[in-house]
């Protein structure tokens, strides 16, 4: 079976064809509203009732939205339902998400770190980052305790993770090794 990526690839790149000619970021913003509806564990198991009708799904994803889906949602959302793809609307979300970015020349930067950062400190950190990655990001900040100390920063598919808990770990199996 082929992974959920890959399924979900082409409707993501079709999707983001049809929203360069408009409004990219009422796109992002609908997708990602599914998005989250389809990945509700409530709608998980109706998604997955063989007694739910296509009419049912769209209704009720139409209806937690308010009956406020732009119009060229209404034929993504009928084609995803038509083709049993539902459960690929966080994938297609997060592809998405990932192509308008690039195109817009930004990535998003999930930062982690064991203290809460000031707004001076996250700053500085993103303008090191940025020479570094040589591209504009966009920084989420968590705090997390367990780290001890450090940060740990993923952009994209590369981590940078300068926490004490990781060095901590690397001393640990470097000393029973």
């Amino acid at each position: 079976m082929a992974e959920i990526s890959t399924i979900a690839r082409p409707y993501a790149e079709a999707l983001f064809q049809v929203a360069k000619q408009g409004n990219l970021q009422e796109w992002a913003d609908t997708v990602s509203q599914l998005a989250l509806i389809a990945a509700d564990p409530q709608v998980v198991a109706i998604v997955g009732d063989p007694h739910t009708t296509d009419t049912q799904l769209f209704d009720l994803f139409s209806g937690v939205l308010g009956g406020s889906l732009p119009g060229n949602a209404v034929g993504l959302l009928r084609t995803l339902i038509e083709n049993g793809r539902l459960a690929l609307l966080p994938e297609i979300a997060r592809q998405f998400a990932f192509l308008k970015n690039a195109h817009e020349g930004i990535a998003d930067a999930d930062i982690t770190s064991a203290f809460a950062l000031d707004d001076a400190q996250v700053a500085e950190l993103v303008a090191a980052l940025e020479r570094k990655f040589a591209i504009k990001l966009r920084a989420k900040v968590t705090v997390d305790p367990s780290l001890i100390g450090g940060v740990r920063v993923a952009v994209g598919d590369e981590v940078l993770d300068t926490s004490v808990k990781t060095r901590l770990e690397q001393m640990r199996t470097s000393l029973t090794a």
